[in-house]
């Protein structure tokens, strides 16, 4: 529990006072006993040398024997509570044990007249205290009168020792009654200083609970809370301060709010902490933003929605989704990308029947986010695994060029369903910001595709190749894998155009790429290398397979029949081929050996597949 201002000063305060309090009386006891030792050893030594000359004069008028009525009446004299004088072993050899009084020591005394050093303390008796002291009888020859003539001693030694008691109860009443007073006027004064503190700290400590209040509130996003003005000082200023600045952070997060908002279609919730919410609306802007800037710079449609894919699930812990995208050429049907973070995953959550038919998805043909969480049966496509009966969705579609080009599809986990659809207003931002540029990569690909396409066979042409062809060389070394290139040729084509038109013509070039895609592999590669040329090249394919599929496409040419313009034609086709890198240290050079071969195929009569050989590279070809 956190301790008030108030409380906290106060006691403090108190602490303080008491402290010095305390200090105060330990100070003056202290100094009420040091004084009252020092007075009461003062007094003992006076007195005790009062009896020293008494009992000195004495002797010498021969009244010794009425010391104790002397002793007496120095008490009663001096106020004293008790005296009497003992002998030293000295003083009993030479005159006697002396009377009863002086014949008992106790051990003070017997050591006072052992060591001749006056010994004081304060000894509590009878529900009193007493001061005593022992003050001894030294043996000297200086002044007078001259104790070395009477006592058979020597300078210095104890002649006897003087003990006398004096109360000293009366000081100590007098100085407790003296402390007492101190601490009852000491507390009074701490009493009324605490009181004006505590009404001086009182709007102060008011205050910083109402600031502490309203900065409370203020984090949890509710910034309508005023700081009460209590006084005219600093005080009641940082609070009206602190009211301006509530008054300017509520209007300010409120536009921000409201601006964000409309960017990111995300509606406020009721009670949500405003301040969070505005924050974490504007993390997601930026990062968006940073996103934009990221798939800009991607090469392909791929790389951004492989980008998207790690952002849905690694900033918004959706792990179960599918990116499809609307086939650009067959605008009714659907490919799935990514599944659940696997490229090129197959349909997994839907129906595959959208897949060719487009329309059965219905954020695909509605263009309109699609809520399956509030209303499960909204999308009859929808159709998840065996054992995810309880699994929901939201699917989201891309608009590009005015139609959707892509679908994101949500899968909300059950007792999740409220978490997704509250990313869903961040994730479509991400969706805004890649549209634009996967449409720009999608015509780009498209504008590429056609500069790389023979627009009459849909073949791939000869910039193609040149593209291409270091990443195939690349992994033919790779796996060391041979390649085998075969020039083709039709057999005076030129005569189809001049007799039939160059509508028949086209016919033709038609029917041979026809042929030649049925023939080959999907892996290997077919070229319009230009007018009725063509050129083929089979990858991991050489030596006699690769001539049975020169030979199939020559005889398949040779048996077909072409209609064109209400006419049969027949055509006979030209094949030269080489292998790299058995033939040749380069794909061109062997390219170019292929071409030597179909040349020599003409020779030959045409309608024949020859292979290259060395004798015919002549050293009047140029390379």
């Amino acid at each position: 529990m956190i301790m008030k201002l108030n409380t906290k000063v106060t006691t403090s305060f108190a602490l303080i006072s008491t402290g010095l309090i305390i200090m105060l009386v330990a100070i003056n006891l202290y100094a009420f006993r040091t004084f009252s030792i020092a007075s009461s050893t003062d007094h003992i030594r006076t007195a005790a040398e009062i009896v020293r000359v008494g009992l000195t004069e004495s002797m010498i008028n021969g009244v010794i024997d009425q010391r104790e009525g002397f002793l007496k009446r120095l008490v009663e004299v001096q106020g004293l509570s008790g005296a009497r004088v003992v002998r030293s072993h000295h003083v009993v050899g030479q005159f006697g044990e002396g009377t009863a009084t002086e014949m008992t020591t106790d051990e003070i005394e017997k050591q006072v007249l052992t060591d001749g050093q006056a010994r004081y303390e304060v000894v509590e008796k009878a529900g009193d205290t007493f001061f005593r002291g022992t003050i001894p009888f030294t043996a000297t020859a200086h002044g007078s009168p001259n104790c070395l003539e009477c006592h058979e001693v020597k300078e210095g030694d104890v002649l006897g020792a003087v003990t006398i008691s004096m109360s000293i109860g009366n000081l100590k009443d007098k100085a407790i009654l003296t402390v007492s007073g101190i601490i009852g006027t000491v507390a009074l004064f701490t009493l009324a200083a605490l009181l004006l503190v505590s009404r001086l700290i009182r709007p102060l400590s008011l205050t910083a609970d109402n600031v502490k209040k309203a900065v409370h509130k203020a984090l949890d996003g509710d910034f309508t809370t005023k700081v009460k003005k209590i006084t005219d000082d600093e005080m009641g200023q940082i609070a009206q301060d602190m009211n301006r600045l509530l008054a300017f952070l509520d209007e300010g997060l409120n536009a921000i709010g409201a601006n964000v908002a409309r960017l990111t279609n995300r509606a406020p919730q009721p009670g949500e902490n405003l301040l969070d919410a505005t924050t974490d609306m504007v993390d997601g802007l930026t990062r968006a933003s940073i996103f934009k800037q990221a798939i800009e710079e991607d090469e392909s449609k791929e790389e951004i929605l492989q980008r998207l894919a790690r952002v849905i699930a690694t900033d918004y812990g959706v792990t179960e989704y599918s990116i499809y995208e609307i086939d650009p050429q067959k605008k009714n049907q659907m490919v799935p990308t990514i599944v659940d973070g696997e490229l090129g995953g197959g349909c997994k959550w839907c129906d595959p029947q959208i897949l060719v038919r487009g329309d059965g998805c219905r954020a695909r043909r509605t263009g309109h986010v699609i809520d399956g969480i509030s209303d499960p049966d909204i999308c009859y496509s929808f159709r998840p695994p065996e054992g995810c009966d309880s699994y929901r969705y939201v699917c989201i579609p891309v608009i590009q060029a005015g139609s959707v080009g892509n679908v994101v599809q949500l899968i909300a986990k059950p007792g999740c369903g409220i978490d997704t659809l509250a990313q869903v207003p961040f994730i479509k931002v991400y969706l805004r910001e890649a549209a634009p540029v996967l449409e720009t990569k999608r015509l780009m690909a498209t504008l590429k595709e056609s500069s790389l396409r023979d627009p009459m066979t849909g073949l791939n042409n000869r910039r193609f190749l040149e593209e291409y062809i270091d990443t195939l060389v690349a992994n033919a070394d790779r796996r060391q894998i041979g390649l085998t290139i075969m020039m083709l040729d039709l057999d005076h084509f030129k005569m189809v155009n001049d007799t039939y038109g160059h509508d028949a013509g086209d016919d033709v070039i038609k029917a041979l790429a026809k042929v030649l895609r049925q023939t080959v592999r999907a892996s290997d590669m077919v070229i319009r290398f230009g007018g009725e040329e063509f050129l083929v090249v089979l990858v991991d394919t050489v030596g006699t397979p690769a001539q049975e599929v020169a030979e199939k496409i020559r005889s398949t040419i040779e048996s077909m029949e072409i209609i064109t313009a209400g006419t049969k034609l027949k055509k006979t086709i030209s094949i030269g081929s080489a292998e790299y890198p058995k033939d040749a240290d380069t794909f061109w050079q062997a390219l170019k050996f292929a071409d030597v071969a179909l040349y020599e195929a003409k020779e030959q009569g045409r309608n024949r597949v020859i292979h290259f050989a060395p004798e015919m590279w002549t050293d009047d070809q140029s390379y």
